[in-house]
């Protein structure tokens, strides 16, 4: 129960952050959002292996299938296989996620450096498990020190 309201706090931290969005792949939506490290608490931070400092931030992602008659309203979370990378003007970096699991929540995580008020890209490939689609996810952020 502890660790399920750390996560919650861990997300509801994201969201007030830097509002969450979506994306939809078909019938799999895919919820994202960037967070500066230096908004977790830093227990929260601890006890997810998240390093904070001010030119840290997270992507945070997660898939939902919606399904018409399903459970929870057709709408069920629902793990992946994914790989990503971010870049600016001068470098690139791999993304390694590490996936969270709570309760029916299944969350991605990645963290990544950046520098005060630059434009982050992300490209990221995702398969849902069980699909026979592996979908790719762009966008871009900016990023600011506070």
């Amino acid at each position: 129960m502890k660790t399920l309201l750390l996560l919650f706090v861990l997300l509801g931290v994201a969201s007030a952050a830097s509002a969450q969005q979506s994306e939809m792949f078909g019938p799999f939506e895919l919820h994202y959002s960037v967070v500066n490290t230096t908004f977790l608490e830093p227990q929260v931070a601890a006890r997810y292996g998240i390093t904070r400092g001010e030119k840290r931030a997270i992507l945070n992602l997660a898939l939902r299938e919606h399904l018409e008659g399903g459970r929870d309203g057709g709408d069920t979370a629902r793990s992946m296989a994914l790989e990503g990378r971010t870049w600016d003007l001068i470098q690139s970096q791999a993304l390694e996620f590490r996936e969270i699991r709570e309760g029916k929540a299944i969350y991605y995580i990645a963290e990544f450096k950046f520098i005060d008020e630059e434009w982050r890209f992300f490209e990221v490939d995702f398969r849902p498990q069980g699909a026979d689609k592996t979908y790719t996810f762009t966008f871009r952020h900016q990023l600011y020190i506070d």
